[in-house]
């Protein structure tokens, strides 16, 4: 290789350098800002996350909200109560079991005696051999659940407990009504949901609503329709007995119903809770719905095939004077009155929890007399006797107190608009001079 060509060569070879080094500077250069990116990133948050670890320290340092002795001692209550709930369900399976047990040894003494095997047959038998023999009746029993905002927890529990015995006392009676819950939402639903394990979910012929008591009442009437049961004699001759009062008392008619049924305006004045005028017209609607309150002037004399009788479920202990029957009012609806009054003296308040109407109108409809069902269902402790007996009354006289002492008054004492009926046809509403005269306070008392 010549002189000349070797300096080429030198000359090319530096110059490759020089491109490998402007490629390598440039290469390094591009890659700089992408792994400057997230070193940016990182120091803009670290003081953001240094506030916010500032201001959860101070949080946490702020002093916490002083807790009265009684929330202290109801937390360690129910602290106590959440602790002891397994050991509650083991000594109620050992009773349950030694109770079957001694039942079972009582009934093979009496059968070794000679005694009917039906009369000694044990007892959810006997309420399962009732059930199958039960008679579905074209009556609706709705429990107005619709008053959450005007309850505290305790008296939820309490409306709870009332919802579940009128189950179980529509369940195991001869006459079967179609029941339903409006209102359904809210505390009480969470409380069958969480606490309960939605046992409501397996129970037999009864609706739930979500929607308000005329709601529910639209679906109680599409379900009579489709399943109207049976016309048994307590519902037949309740339309003849109605028209026959209709010919004498004439003025007394209402003009939207159909089979006699009255409902008249009380005197200005005589109201116990009147309303502004122009008085809401009645429904046309909804002529076979009746709310059963205490404040109405109206004594529900019997009841009516194709009809929803609405019951209030609002346990206050008497705070909301009314509330039932001036819903009833703006909405157009007839209301009425258990005729406790008629047939009863009571050594103590008319109070009546939502289930015990239930079991009256239940009752009724298996005697169709109120005095029998009144004292089949009416706790003893009230001593309540039928007008006209001369007995003893059938209870010691308990004053409002003792009363809540004894039941648990802080869940709750069923106010006057607990008892609510519907009718449609022909419930034979008579007008009374006053609707004291026999108040029925159909309010959820603690169970």
């Amino acid at each position: 290789m010549s002189s000349g060509e070797a300096g080429d060569a030198g000359n090319q070879d530096v110059a490759r350098a020089d491109a490998q080094r402007e490629t390598g500077d440039n290469g390094t250069a591009e890659a700089h800002p992408p792994s400057s990116a997230p070193q940016q990133h990182q120091a803009e948050t670290i003081p953001e996350a240094a506030i916010m670890t500032a201001a959860t320290a101070a949080e946490q340092s702020l002093p916490e909200a002083p807790v009265s002795k009684n929330a202290l001692k109801r937390r360690r209550r129910q602290q106590e109560w959440e602790d002891g709930k397994e050991d509650r369900r083991k000594r109620r399976r050992e009773k349950r079991h030694d109770r079957r047990e001694r039942q079972r040894d009582e009934r093979a003494t009496l059968l070794a005696q000679g005694a009917d095997p039906a009369a000694v047959m044990p007892r959810h038998k006997q309420q399962q051999q009732q059930q199958a023999e039960a008679t579905l009746v074209p009556v609706a029993l709705i429990v107005d659940c619709d008053f959450e905002a005007y309850m505290n927890d305790k008296e939820q529990v309490s409306l709870a407990s009332q919802a579940t015995r009128s189950y179980s006392d529509n369940r195991n009676a001869r006459y079967k009504s179609h029941l339903w819950m409006a209102g359904w939402t809210g505390k009480i639903r969470d409380r069958f949901h969480n606490v309960l394990g939605d046992q409501h979910r397996h129970w037999k012929g009864v609706g739930f609503v979500e929607g308000d008591f005329l709601a529910c009442a639209d679906e109680a009437r599409r379900r009579m329709t489709e399943q109207p049961g049976e016309m048994i004699a307590s519902l037949q001759p309740a339309r003849q007995a109605d028209e026959a009062e209709g010919q004498q008392q004439n003025a007394h008619k209402d003009e939207a119903g159909s089979g006699g049924s009255s409902w008249i305006r009380d005197a200005p004045g005589n109201e116990p809770f009147p309303l502004a005028d122009p008085e809401p017209e009645l429904d046309p609607a909804y002529r076979d719905v009746v709310y059963l309150t205490s404040e109405s002037p109206y004594t529900l004399q019997r009841l009516e095939a194709h009809t929803s009788y609405v019951i209030g479920g609002l346990v206050d202990k008497n705070r909301e004077k009314g509330m039932c029957y001036r819903r009833a009012r703006q909405r157009g609806i007839r209301t009425a009155r258990l005729p406790i009054g008629q047939f009863m003296v009571m050594q103590s308040r008319q109070v009546l929890a939502t289930n015990h109407v239930v079991e009256i109108m239940l009752r009724w409809l298996e005697c169709e007399d109120w005095g029998q069902a009144f004292m089949a269902v009416i706790p003893k402790r009230k001593g309540g006797r039928l007008i006209g007996d001369g007995g003893a009354a059938g209870g010691e006289d308990e004053d409002e107190e003792e009363e809540k002492g004894k039941h648990g008054g802080d869940q709750g004492v069923a106010d006057d608009d607990h008892g609510r009926t519907g009718d449609t046809m022909a419930t034979t509403i008579d007008e009374e001079t006053r609707p004291d005269a026999s108040i029925v306070e159909a309010r959820g008392k603690s169970q």
